[in-house]
């Protein structure tokens, strides 16, 4: 229960990259001992979303441009070969899914609409994932999915509330490339179709956080010695993925 409450704090933004988690102040604030904050600590570390700095404590990670460049090159590696696996086994339940989501997406508004867009993404990209039948794929990208790419979104300005720059219509058609690939079954076409939108969402990713980089900071700096944690600074964050 800990780690559900944590790991949704972090993913929304009220707990920011970067941020200490001092263990005594979590206890309070949270109303336990300091022993499921410990244990839920743990959990978060081993799945990427804090890290234990060595006489320091723990902290929420911060991701570089390198860290997300290597995150999408590994999603891009293993959601192409899941999605080369799943154009061979889908059932036409699954692709009449894939078609009901796809639609949603594209009457979607947008920005009023990004966290329900989000939310069809991730289920569109989970049906393939799904479809792959393959569990070794499955577990391993649920993991990735879990946090990942909606905590590296919702905490770069520039996108954590509306599109990045001109990737409504790219982003639009690259699903339906996608989709039209698992129309055909076409194993080689859906994993290129597949890599292709990862990519290009890393692109669009990496350029917000230059955006960032180059107007200077847009929040407080963290301070390392704070012994608190968390300031219900609540974000809608989303972005195209």
């Amino acid at each position: 229960m800990i780690a559900a409450r944590l790991r949704a704090e972090i993913l929304e933004g009220d707990l920011r990259p970067g941020e200490w988690l001092r263990q005594e102040a979590l206890s309070r604030r949270h109303g336990v001992s300091q022993t499921p904050i410990r244990e839920a600590l743990k959990q978060l570390a081993a799945e990427g979303l804090v890290e234990d700095v060595p006489y320091r404590g723990v902290r929420v990670v911060n991701l570089v441009r390198g860290d997300v460049e290597d995150l999408y090159a590994c999603r891009a590696v293993i959601e192409s070969r899941a999605a080369r696996f799943a154009a061979a086994n889908i059932t036409d339940d699954e692709i009449d899914e894939l078609e009901e989501l796809y639609l949603q997406m594209v009457r979607c508004p947008v920005p009023e609409g990004l966290n329900e867009y989000r939310e069809l993404n991730r289920n569109f990209h989970a049906v393939i994932i799904a479809a792959s039948r393959r569990s070794f794929l499955v577990r391993n990208l649920a993991q990735l999915w879990s946090a990942f790419p909606t905590m590296l979104w919702s905490n770069v300005p520039p996108v954590a509330e509306v599109s990045a720059p001109g990737r409504d219509e790219p982003d639009t058609a690259e699903h339906g490339e996608i989709l039209a690939a698992f129309r055909q079954r076409d194993p080689e076409r859906a994993a290129r179709a597949v890599n292709h939108h990862i990519e290009a969402a890393c692109i669009a990713l990496l350029a917000a956080m230059e955006s960032q980089s180059s107007e200077g900071p847009q929040s407080a700096k963290v301070d390392d010695s704070a012994d608190d944690v968390g300031s219900n600074r609540h974000r809608d964050g989303a972005g195209r993925v």
